[in-house]
């Protein structure tokens, strides 16, 4: 049976609507977005999506009933990618991280007065959130089961104590989804529990100086101290923590590839003006082959990004967790990324170095994101371990047949 991944006409017009906006106004805000500073300022954000709101544009990702636009994965595809064309556009779109990975999982985990009281004005764009899963070593990163932060019975509630390192929007948050150790309380080890910010018992150690500067509230340490919360905290049920991080990361680690692709094809559309306006040897650099091989891989990046990222977001609409999917997209188009965005500064020169093209600033956002969601290598180790797993199954069953 055929399938048609064509994007529908209602999501087509959206992504038009959204890139007349990007260009409008998240793209002449972009001053305003100092790689100096630890995010855009609380004022620009009221003002993009406020914007946004009024253009009827705020949360696409999120159900009709919490104000949003209810797009599935494959129109969000479309759309993101369209946002992310200028570095403010999912701010401004209320789609960026880490708040639209929590509205997700806010949606599908938590109760209904959950929702009411954390997903509602998030999805507004009235609050802000973050994710406290990452330590500092020897605790979580790259492995989750190394979760060093622990959440102790205390009456009918609990009392979590740990820290917590590069937790985006920490600062400024409204509310922080914590991820710690139940060990004794059964299931898979861990739980997620929605802490208030501020808080008396969360303390916020300081801002990380990081290469990149475009998420709101930056990279933060944490230090959980002993922080009473109720029973109500738990979000979904106790024991589930990491069962509950793969319905988050899975769906979130391709939003990151759909806002990414968007600007590596900004800074492609400013090696392509470039090259065929600057002269160099008595042609325009459109003219001359090594600058044609760097647009033309640029094409093919682009082209296969795009191609992952749809495929992913077919099978998470088909309600399949899509671990192999988003993995493959996610590795792919990472560095896809970070090649495209490398080779257009390349065809620009100084210029592309300079602070005259946005082309700089793109670079220092994109290269985080081979680490951010699971490094590259990570994802790799957990392909190969599934292919060699299928392939001995393949094999057994093989052998059985005959």
């Amino acid at each position: 049976m055929p399938i048609d991944l064509t994007p529908e006409p209602h999501v087509t017009e959206l992504a038009e609507r959204v890139a007349e906006f990007v260009r409008e106004v998240a793209i002449p805000a972009e001053p305003r977005l100092r790689p100096e500073d630890h995010g855009p300022s609380p004022e620009l954000r009221r003002e993009l999506q406020d914007a946004a709101r009024a253009a009827g544009l705020l949360a696409p990702h999120v159900g009709a009933e919490f104000g949003g636009l209810g797009l599935d994965v494959r129109g969000q595809a479309t759309v993101f990618e369209e946002a992310g064309y200028s570095l403010l556009g999912p701010l401004a779109l209320n789609c960026a991280a880490p708040d639209e990975g929590n509205m997700h999982l806010l949606e599908r985990v938590a109760t209904p007065e959950q929702q009411q009281r954390y997903l509602a004005p998030l999805a507004a764009g009235e609050t802000r959130s973050c994710f406290a899963m990452t330590e500092p070593a020897p605790g979580a990163g790259s492995d989750p089961s190394m979760l060093r932060t622990t959440a102790e019975p205390d009456g009918d509630g609990w009392r979590i104590t740990g820290r917590k390192w590069f937790i985006t929007g920490a600062e400024g948050a409204a509310f922080s989804i914590c991820m710690a150790a139940t060990p004794d309380a059964g299931g898979d080890g861990a739980t997620m529990f929605l802490v208030d910010l501020p808080n008396p018992g969360v303390e916020l150690v300081r801002q990380i100086d990081t290469l990149d500067s475009a998420f709101s509230g930056g990279h933060c340490e944490l230090r959980f101290d002993g922080v009473r919360v109720g029973p109500e905290a738990v979000l979904g049920e106790v024991g589930k923590g990491f069962t509950y991080a793969q319905v988050r990361l899975g769906p979130a680690r391709l939003t990151h590839c759909m806002r990414w692709l968007g600007a590596a094809r900004r800074a492609h559309d400013v090696a392509l003006d470039h090259a065929a306006e600057r002269e160099a040897f008595g042609h325009k650099l459109a003219e001359l082959g090594m600058v044609q091989q760097h647009l033309a891989d640029n094409e093919i990046d682009l082209a296969a990004s795009r191609a992952l990222i749809t495929q992913a977001a077919w099978a998470l609409d088909q309600g399949r967790r899509a671990a192999k999917e988003t993995s493959i997209a996610k590795t792919f188009v990472s560095e896809a990324v970070g090649r495209i965005v490398d080779r257009s500064v390349q065809v620009c020169g100084a210029l592309g170095i300079s602070g005259d093209l946005p082309l700089a600033h793109i670079l220092r956002e994109v290269r985080p994101f081979r680490i951010y969601d699971g490094p590259s290598e990570t994802h790799r180790w957990s392909l190969a371990r599934r292919a060699v797993r299928h392939r001995a199954q393949d094999r057994a069953q093989e052998g059985d047949a005959r």
